[in-house]
């Protein structure tokens, strides 16, 4: 029970709130995304946060927030 009450008080940050802030188009941030999280060793937060078929959101000022936000502000 205490579970479901902590995790719900964890304030999220979604990807559409990312695009917003960064001025990125969502489906070019997705597809950033899903590179960065295949290359484990650049970002190992990131990668071990998602999980296929769910959608892109993070715990506010978490380390795979910060890595989401780089993986989207690269020029790759």
């Amino acid at each position: 029970m205490n579970d479901k009450l902590a995790k719900s008080t964890i304030e999220m940050v979604t990807l559409k709130q990312l695009c917003a802030e960064l001025k990125v188009d969502p489906r070019e941030a997705r597809e950033r995304l899903r590179l960065a999280v295949r290359d484990a060793k650049k970002s190992p937060e990131l990668a071990k946060s998602h999980k296929p078929g769910h959608g892109w959101e993070w715990p506010k000022n978490s380390a795979a927030l910060k890595e989401a936000k780089i993986a989207l502000t690269s020029g790759c």
